[in-house]
């Protein structure tokens, strides 16, 4: 799937447990993994609890899914979209699901939906449950989509983590060949399966290699990769040049 214009996505928002004013940020984020070819939004329409939820279904062409609130103290709208996923999932018509919501309840869907071979994006907030969030391929905090970026050049202390640095080092070693140097894309690849809520704007930052040039442990080499097309970025632990461990 390296079309990503190709690739065709499910997107499921559970409207109780989403914020309306995340949707246009949010669907813009989806367009960069692929095309929504269904778009719907769960929870019961009839209660005001959902009103700020209404332009945004006219103006982002999104499928309202009535689901009444049967009893109290249970989820029907989670049961709603579980059901719904199955069945889209049984369709094979699609390459993979979009899951918006904060809630662990959809761990186990999302875990479903990767034994079938689809890829899983979720979307919630930093409150979701680590659980949910190890569960998707990738997982994006709609903090993320809001929040304001730090220049890069401006390295945000309280974010970046010596835990942070240890882990760049470690992956980049990983990716790295007999010199030391790691295509910036592999990394951030692996980061994102070590750790899928991985995002360099967690920390206040664009892209991985602001994140990189920033925290200046790292060496950031940008090779020519040919007429037309744009340079290869290559990284490496900066200790590989003077030879310490």
């Amino acid at each position: 799937m390296t079309n990503e214009n190709a690739v065709k996505l499910a997107v499921l928002i559970d409207a109780d447990n989403a914020q309306p004013g995340i949707v246009e940020a949010l669907l813009a984020e989806i367009a960069k993994y692929g095309t929504a070819h269904v778009k719907r939004a769960y929870g019961d329409w009839t209660g005001p609890s959902l009103k700020g939820w209404k332009d945004q279904l006219l103006a982002q062409s999104i499928q309202p899914m009535q689901q009444f609130a049967y009893t109290h103290r249970k989820n029907s709208t989670d049961s709603a979209m579980i059901i719904d996923a199955m069945d889209l999932l049984y369709s094979e018509r699609f390459d993979g699901f979009c899951i918006i919501s904060s809630d662990s309840d959809f761990t186990r869907l999302a875990s479903r939906i990767r034994e079938s071979g689809l890829i899983v994006y979720g979307f919630g907030e930093r409150k979701t449950p680590k659980a949910f969030v190890s569960a998707c391929d990738k997982f994006v905090y709609t903090e993320n989509l809001q929040e304001p970026l730090a220049a890069p050049e401006e390295p945000e202390p309280a974010r970046v983590s010596p835990a942070l640095v240890k882990q760049l080092r470690s992956v980049v070693e990983a990716a790295s060949d007999e010199d030391g140097w790691a295509m910036l894309s592999h990394v951030g690849q692996i980061l994102t399966k070590q750790a899928p809520d991985f995002d360099p704007r967690t920390y206040g930052f664009g892209k991985l290699s602001d994140l990189i040039t920033a925290i200046t442990v790292l060496d950031v080499d940008r090779r020519e990769a040919g007429s037309g097309k744009h340079a290869v970025i290559y990284v490496r632990d900066r200790r590989r040049r003077t030879g310490k461990s």
